[in-house]
């Protein structure tokens, strides 16, 4: 089958960006992103093209180009669904908060939803591609609802999960390590299988896309996700070793990242991974182990969860052993809000978690993130449900400017590695502070050095 007409459900992080690179390199192909969210998709149709509800470098030239031509969004879900020929499912799959599975399984309602609907409108033969992360077998729910609608369609249904680093997206979807394609084993299957590789062969050498069957795809995608926070909380656990003797972990992730056994990616002692993926892809290893009885395998993955959530922890712990045992009325300046930087993603991000834990002790929180706003802010942390809405919002203030968000604290953590950060005149900020001025370092983003002969009180994680 040659692919001419592209429908994406979900208009998110992986979505717009996927369906973005997917138009500019195949001008002969029709892509249309739905959603539900007017709002959204309102602001992917904003005349300034720097108005696109996500920030990734290089995305809006990239959406730019090609909106209006060959790529559309679009609220009429209905429509787009009847003219594809392949449909990818790109909607989110939070952890469940209810029910069997609680705080482990992923939530597949907006998966059926999708797959429903699907069923309900299509006329013809459907290519149906699984981008969400999803768990293992999630394919066969998805071919037994969309084989039993009795209205005579065939469905192919492939897993193709996204690598996608968010801040460095564009590069990553223009430049793949790896694309991953399962599908069956079945003629059709492997039909519907290279229909997919032909699409993304426009610009991947063919060498560096795989094709397994569903169930390995599927798997890969969390297992990739687990190796990788992995890495995080076991250099974040050296961290806190080091700070206990007088070994700097950064000169230890140096040394062992020289060896090209290990490689030094992802070995930067930080405050704690966040982001959508990697607590939610582990969790739902933990739970599909538990629930194949392997007890043994499911306690190894959830103590990456365990250790990522305990270096929150103890870096709000500290902050607030720090300024002589109490918070309570104190200005503590968070510089970032976003999980990392280059992207206005905050999901799961370490800061939400450490203003909860100093709110609670009564801090009163002013913060500056370039690319986050108010509303975003608040909505997080109003999510995890710990006190009323007007508590929230009568403890952290948004600041437009990092220096008025400085000025008169106690103390500045910085919880986001934007680059910007590091340019920033730290004299200013000292002066404008009260002292002892105390900077709580959370990316191992400054000089320690200069911030000291600054006057600064300076600590980073793992020194």
């Amino acid at each position: 089958m040659k692919i001419t007409n592209i429908c994406c459900i979900g208009a998110g992080y992986v979505g717009g960006p996927t369906m973005a690179v997917i138009a500019e390199k195949c001008p002969h192909i029709k892509v249309t992103v739905v959603d539900l969210n007017e709002a959204r998709i309102a602001a992917w149709n904003d005349a300034d093209i720097n108005n696109i509800p996500i920030y990734e470098p290089g995305l809006n030239d990239i959406v730019g180009k090609a909106r209006g031509k060959n790529l559309f969004f679009s609220t009429n879900v209905d429509k787009a669904i009847d003219e594809a020929e392949l449909i990818f499912i790109s909607v989110n799959t939070p952890t469940k908060t209810y029910g069997t599975g609680k705080g482990m399984a992923a939530d597949l309602k907006h998966i059926e939803l999708c797959a429903r609907q699907i069923a309900k409108v299509a006329k013809n033969d459907k290519i149906i591609v699984e981008k969400s992360t999803l768990p293992v077998r999630t394919a066969e729910a998805l071919k037994s609802i969309l084989d039993n609608t009795g209205n005579g369609v065939k469905f192919q249904i492939l897993s193709n999960p996204e690598f996608l680093a968010e801040g460095t997206a564009v590069q990553d979807l223009l430049s793949p390590d790896r694309v991953l394609i399962g599908g069956e084993t079945t003629p059709e299957g492997q039909n519907a299988i290279e229909a997919l590789v032909d699409v993304y062969a426009n610009w991947v050498p063919r060498e560096r896309i795989l094709k397994t069957n569903v169930w390995s795809s599927e798997l890969s995608k969390l297992t990739a996700n687990a190796f990788l926070a992995q890495r995080v909380s076991s250099i974040n656990a050296i961290s806190e070793l080091c700070e206990k003797t007088e070994a700097n972990v950064n000169e230890v992730a140096k040394a062992i990242g020289m060896d090209s056994r290990i490689g030094s990616k992802f070995l930067k002692a930080s405050v704690g991974f966040g982001g959508s993926c990697f607590q939610k892809d582990i969790l739902n290893l933990v739970y599909i182990s538990k629930a194949f009885g392997l007890n043994e395998v499911a306690d190894y993955w959830e103590q990456v969860i365990i250790m990522n959530d305990h270096q929150k922890r103890r870096f709000s712990k500290n902050i607030v052993q720090t300024l002589y045992n109490t918070v309570s009325g104190k200005k503590i300046t968070f510089l970032g809000w976003a999980f990392k930087k280059d992207t206005n993603d905050t999901r799961e991000s370490a800061a939400i978690y450490v203003a909860d834990d100093l709110i609670n002790e009564q801090a009163r929180i002013a913060l500056f993130d370039p690319k986050v706003e108010h509303k975003q802010v608040l909505s997080d942390l109003n999510y995890l449900d710990t006190r009323q809405p007007e508590e929230n919002a009568n403890s952290i203030t948004t600041f437009q400017n990092p220096y008025e968000a400085c000025a008169d604290a106690h103390a500045i953590a910085i919880l986001t590695e934007w680059d910007e950060f590091k340019t920033y005149d730290w004299q200013k900020i000292y002066d404008s502070m009260l002292k002892p001025a105390f900077v709580f370092d959370g990316r191992n983003l400054l000089d320690a050095e200069k911030m000291r002969a600054i006057g600064f009180v300076y600590q980073s994680i793992g020194s």
